[in-house]
């Protein structure tokens, strides 16, 4: 597995992985010294490669603290054979038994099986996922309750096929919702238009398209919120 220096975050991937056919390659941006986003990917002893996308409430340090006992939950139990929604169902019980935090956590986890080339997937709260293929990107509907706010909260688990030259984009509503002096939000179209105009740069690259993009969009407006996004690639 070749990897190259990305981060030095504990809540953050330190470096682009590659795995076989899999690429998966990370950005993110916070509004203040540390955010409230946060990023993982993996390769797990069985062969699959997971990851997750996770924006907690918030910002600042409240939020960044909040993250990281989120990533330190799912760090002890991502590396088994449990279903994504199985997974979501443990941080859920866990933030929740920590009681009064008064904070959640939107989040998206898939694994992927490199064998059947399926992706397994459970969201909660986060914005849509963009799969991107040949004949173009779409919206994946994944619905879900972020965890730490009900302790009956249920989550499904999704399995999308995927083929060689596939890759899922999954960012925080903080890049959907920035806004320009006008009060427009970038919003998925737009997202989905550079994912389009650049189906053929590398997933490091479309990253830095996309953060370029928001930022010509918003032009002299501020940042208002933390924004992180993952491009998982299925090469040939």
């Amino acid at each position: 597995m070749k990897r190259r220096a990305r981060s030095k975050s504990l809540m953050l991937p330190a470096e682009v992985l590659c795995a076989g056919p899999v690429i998966i390659a990370h950005e993110f941006q916070p509004v203040d010294i540390v955010g409230g986003d946060f990023v993982d990917y993996f390769s797990m002893d069985n062969g699959n490669v997971g990851f997750y996308v996770g924006d907690v409430s918030g910002k600042g340090l409240p939020a960044a603290m909040y993250a990281a006992l989120a990533v330190g939950i799912l760090r002890s139990v991502h590396k088994t054979d449990q279903s994504p929604s199985d997974i979501l169902s443990a941080l859920n019980k866990r933030l929740m038994s920590r009681g009064g935090l008064q904070r959640h956590a939107a989040i998206v986890y898939g694994v992927f099986n490199p064998h059947t080339c399926e992706m397994h997937w459970a969201s909660a709260g986060m914005p849509g996922p963009l799969y991107c293929s040949a004949k173009g990107c779409s919206v994946l509907d994944l619905s879900g309750i972020p965890p730490g706010l009900f302790a009956d909260a249920q989550f499904d688990t999704l399995t999308l096929k995927l083929e060689p030259g596939d890759s899922i984009l999954v960012c925080s509503d903080g890049i959907i919702e920035a806004q320009n002096a006008r009060y427009d939000d970038f919003g998925i179209a737009r997202l989905m238009s550079v994912c389009n105009e650049n189906s053929s740069a590398s997933p490091t690259e479309l990253l830095v398209r996309i953060f370029s993009a928001v930022h010509v969009f918003t032009d002299v407006i501020r940042q208002h919120d933390d924004m992180a996004a993952v491009i998982f690639h299925l090469g040939s």
